[in-house]
């Protein structure tokens, strides 16, 4: 094939994608569900064996691209229009944290794993789980989270207090299994984490679904619901 015309082709479809995206809007991009996602691989498979395929010229590459763009758009006006569709074609948002307790069962259904929530939290400024009251996982992947009142502004400096240096919360717990590496590394053993289990009435390692440790505040414990 023709570098020539493979080089057009190329141009081409930058072109129509480009003017694609700017057609259907900035939330294709900053709001991008999973199902946009696969819109937009699909997409370029498509305009990429346009491109390098031998009976395709540029006709075909816009044709590609004209009538995806038509089938995310239809699907927008739907969207925009019937709103009972809205749950079924975008998805839902779901509460993960509720009321300062993690939803294990919402986790489940989203897929996502303790380890997951904790790169999501973080994300978002805040290093310990038992700072939130809710956490709400967005239909594109994000999240949103609202910190307990005790956590809220006003900050120390809007009071004149004496700032306290910052400490990192250790995951110590996890599903019912203790992580012994980060056991050690927080200065603690088995014996002081049983100690501190059974003062909140837990017999059993595997009741616990979180646990978290720092110097300040000591052991951070949420049970299985």
């Amino acid at each position: 094939m023709d570098l020539k015309v493979i080089a057009i082709e190329l141009v081409v479809g930058f072109i129509g994608l480009f003017f694609l995206t700017k057609f259907l809007g900035k939330t294709q991009i900053t709001q991008i569900s999973a199902f946009d996602f696969i819109s937009a691989l699909i997409l370029g498979e498509l305009v990429g064996n346009a491109v390098y395929d031998k009976d395709s010229g540029i006709k075909e590459i816009l044709f590609t691209i004209i009538v995806w763009g038509i089938l995310i758009y239809v699907l927008e006006i739907v969207t925009q229009k019937w709103k009972r569709t809205r749950s079924f074609l975008e998805g839902q948002p779901t509460i993960v944290i509720k009321k300062g307790n993690i939803d294990r069962e919402s986790l489940r259904k989203s897929k996502l794993d303790i380890n997951q929530l904790q790169h999501l939290i973080r994300s978002k400024g805040v290093f310990s789980l038992q700072e939130v009251e809710y956490a709400i996982l967005e239909t594109d992947g994000s999240i949103s989270v609202a910190k307990k009142t005790d956590f809220e502004s006003p900050v120390r400096s809007d009071l004149n207090l004496k700032s306290d240096p910052f400490t990192l919360p250790i995951t110590i717990i996890i599903d019912g299994e203790v992580l012994l590496d980060n056991l050690q590394n927080a200065g603690l053993n088995k014996q002081y984490l049983l100690h501190q289990l059974n003062k909140q009435k837990i017999n059993d390692i595997k009741e616990v679904l979180y646990a978290e440790y720092t110097k300040e505040k000591g052991l951070y414990i949420q049970k299985l619901h």
